[in-house]
């Protein structure tokens, strides 16, 4: 009997990019059958704590409170060096300072909400907003600040909206290490034989869009929220890179400071975040 992997990826371009061959069955499926739902990440985060995906993309922060019954694949992580959230400002120059102010954050388990709680800790209130909210109101001033992920960290300046940080900055001067946003988990239960399976088909996937990277952009253009082709590839270039096709050992230990930095602030589960090795 074919095994059928329920998968959620996000709309986000690195996932539409190295998905795409998955997506359009332009790899072969080994054997498998896969069910895709392509959905914002903090409702990727939601349903995946559910246990309502076999695979599927989550946000790090999420990642360590699935811990037990999931583990990260090899292949297909978001992480790097100048690929942080921007933290942007309603009224350019100003900086959060009191509770009467509202910051918006795409997600509570998201690893850019852990990043403002990391580093702005008690400063003002927080809202969780679909990510693509947040400029918009920014922009209409019903926040103060918010957390700006995926195509708007290259689209913000269009908004009129201030720089506060670059987070990912902070944090790669602050620990050494890429940042690690997003990753994919497989459950534990599918079993060590067809999790292989799985990491191979999204390896093949990433590496054919790799070696083609425009026969993906009519799927990055169907989901993206831009779609200027050269803001899409941009996307790409920033965050699909040697770590997304192996975490390796440089991945590894950014997984371990990020679990050590949320455990500090009571934000993780004090849980290691475990990579599949076969």
């Amino acid at each position: 009997m074919t095994a059928s992997i329920r998968l959620g990826i996000s709309t986000c371009p690195n996932d539409t990019f190295a998905f795409h061959g998955l997506i359009t069955q332009a790899v072969d499926w080994r054997g498998l059958r896969f069910e895709v739902e392509l959905l914002d990440i903090q409702a990727l985060n939601d349903r995946l704590l559910r246990g309502e995906f076999d695979v599927g993309k989550t946000s790090f922060h999420a990642a360590l409170h699935l811990a037990t019954d999931y583990v990260v694949l090899p292949s297909g992580s978001a992480l790097g060096f100048g690929v942080g959230p921007l933290l942007l400002a309603a009224t350019p120059g100003t900086v959060p300072l009191g509770l009467e102010q509202i910051t918006l954050c795409p997600g509570r388990h998201t690893t850019a909400a852990l990043l403002f709680e990391l580093f702005y800790p008690h400063t003002t209130r927080i809202e969780h907003v679909v990510f693509s909210e947040i400029m918009p109101r920014l922009a209409a001033g019903r926040a103060d600040f918010g957390v700006c992920i995926h195509e708007g960290r290259f689209t913000w300046r269009q908004h009129g909206l201030g720089l506060v940080e670059d987070l990912g900055t902070r944090w790669e001067t602050e620990t050494g290490c890429p940042l690690p946003l997003g990753g994919i988990v497989a459950n534990r239960r599918l079993g060590v034989e067809t999790i292989a399976v799985v990491q191979q088909v999204i390896r093949d996937s990433l590496l054919l869009a790799l070696a083609d990277p425009g026969a993906a952009l009519p799927t990055m253009r169907e989901h993206a929220q831009e779609h200027d082709d050269t803001v899409l590839m941009q996307h790409v270039d920033v965050y699909v890179n040697d770590w997304t096709v192996d975490l390796g050992g440089t991945g590894l230990r950014a997984l371990d400071e990020l679990s050590a930095r949320a455990a500090s602030i009571g934000l993780g589960t004090g849980r290691r975040l475990q990579v599949f090795s076969g």
